[in-house]
């Protein structure tokens, strides 16, 4: 026999005037003004968030839908998480509100279904007394945006739904965002116009959202590690934790108690018990840096861990459950280490389910001179200067050199010429001696020094010496001043006398 939903928002005031709180099906509690208010509609049908509600209840699934829907929100309904996962393909949910306990698919199946899609949906989970705990595990190992306890107190649940739709807002705008930015030549600290960037953007854009580990090769300073920490910021885990472990920058006595943690006195000067990277990494992104350097022994505990997906610290009985991606970097190639007998290659194919290969810059074309103006705008903070260009002459020289440092050679060549000059133009003086090909000249050259002869006036030498500091700090007057120990009016009263002052 069908059961009429009971209808809301047929009961009146209580006698004090008060709005009057009475339970709903299946106990949800109802606030008279929450039944009786008017909703705001949005401006336009696209701008309404749209909710799916799960729920094997039919009364519960009903009465919950009709309120959802009195709140201005577009609303669908399933009676289990199949249903659900059914539902989603044709109805792009900004939030799913849903029971724990059900038939067929329950609420955390479909949580981990959601999670594991890479979807940005919220979710927010109904749980009686007796869940709290399975609830709150949701909500961290899943991702939930909260839990409601049951009996349902609508205000309450009217809040959390607000709340999360405005985060599944907020993150449709950053994706959205992000891809503009790609278009532009930007994605976080990633710069670049080239086809090899513009490739690389879509596939940070497209792994970013999922949970698939990631494999990221290339020559050293590539910037690898800043690929990963992209791919963090671009993922549902960007409010958790970020770390980076170099494998190869770490004793390999000390690797798997960085790794893995271990208790207290599980070794001689295992003074406290201390978490791994991987527990402190919990819910976020573990980066494992130069993987390729990884000791074979610690290889196959590592590949243990990520099939397990729990870790054992040192010296203890018990194993904990984790909930990290993991992505690695390595500047080698990994074929060649496995053929060499160095790595595992049944670590290589759990690691690289999706690999990103990063171009060396000398294959980026302009997007040295796109980099270089990023970097200068970071040395002028760190710094306390004024750069604001860099001369033609190096520019030409930027674009046509090799780098085989990479992006790390450029800054450095970047840093200590902005240390040199200061403000204004970076010029040929400013560059290492013999960098690029370019004759090893200096102020402390002979070949640059001022030649003093029999016969040499004192205005003659002063004059070679004020036009060699110059051509020293790339025509910076400010610069070539402070070297030679004079006023800036001085030097531009010299240059005036000489007829160079234009």
């Amino acid at each position: 026999m069908h059961t009429k939903a009971p209808e809301i928002g047929k009961n009146s005031l209580n006698e004090g005037g008060a709005p009057s709180v009475f339970p709903g099906p299946q106990g949800i509690r109802y606030a008279e003004s929450d039944r009786w208010s008017a909703t705001r509609r949005p401006e336009s049908e696209s701008d309404i968030m749209k909710i799916l509600v799960v729920d094997d209840e039919v009364n519960q699934r009903t009465a919950l839908a009709g309120l959802i829907t009195r709140w201005g929100y577009q609303v669908r309904s399933a009676a289990n998480g199949a249903e659900a996962l059914a539902e989603l393909k044709n109805f792009d949910a900004d939030v799913i509100v849903t029971d724990l306990n059900m038939p067929v698919m329950d609420g955390r199946g479909l949580l981990e279904e959601v999670h594991r899609s890479g979807s940005s949906v919220q979710t927010v989970v109904l749980t009686g007394f007796g869940n709290l705990e399975t609830a709150l595990d949701t909500v961290h190992k899943l991702g939930a945006f909260w839990y409601v306890e049951k009996p349902v107190n609508a205000p309450v649940l009217k809040m959390i739904v607000e709340r999360a739709a405005e985060k599944r807002k907020l993150a449709t705008h950053t994706g959205v965002l992000e891809r503009e930015l790609a278009s532009r030549g930007m994605l976080g600290d990633l710069v670049g116009e080239s086809p090899a960037m513009q490739e690389l953007f879509y596939l940070i854009q497209q792994v970013a959202p999922t949970t698939a580990t990631v494999l990221i090769t290339g020559e050293s300073g590539t910037g690898k590690e800043i690929v990963a920490r992209s791919i963090h910021k671009t993922s549902l885990r960007r409010a958790r934790p970020f770390l980076a472990v170099n494998c190869a920058a770490m004793p390999e006595s000390l690797m798997e108690s960085e790794l893995f943690g271990h208790e207290k006195g599980a070794f001689t000067g295992a003074v406290e018990r201390r978490p791994g990277c991987f527990e402190l990494a919990n819910g976020g992104t573990l980066l494992l840096d130069e993987i390729g350097d990884m000791p074979m022994n610690t290889q196959a505990k590592l590949l243990r861990v990520l099939e397990d997906r729990r870790v054992r610290r040192l010296g203890s009985a018990k194993e904990v459950d984790l909930d990290v991606r993991v992505l690695a970097s390595t500047n080698r190639t990994l074929s060649t280490a496995i053929s060499g007998g160095t790595f595992r290659e049944d670590l290589f194919f759990r690691l690289n389910v999706f690999e990103i290969g990063l171009p060396p810059l000398r294959e980026r074309g302009s997007d040295v001179l796109l980099i270089t103006r990023e970097l200068l705008n970071d040395l002028n903070r760190k710094h306390s200067c004024t750069i604001t260009d860099i001369a033609p002459e190096v520019a030409a020289i930027f674009t046509s050199y090799n780098w085989p440092g990479n992006i790390r050679e450029l800054r450095n060549i970047l840093e200590r010429a902005a240390i040199l000059c200061s403000s204004g133009t970076i010029g040929l003086g400013h560059l290492p001696r013999g960098f690029a090909g370019q004759p090893e000249s200096s102020p402390r050259d002979t070949s640059a020094s001022v030649v003093l002869e029999p016969g040499t006036t004192v205005d003659a030498a002063e004059r070679s010496l004020i036009e060699l500091t110059l051509r020293h700090t790339g025509g910076n007057r400010t610069r070539a001043a402070e070297i030679l120990g004079i006023s800036a009016k001085t030097l531009f009263n010299k240059l005036r006398e000489y007829g160079t002052d234009k």
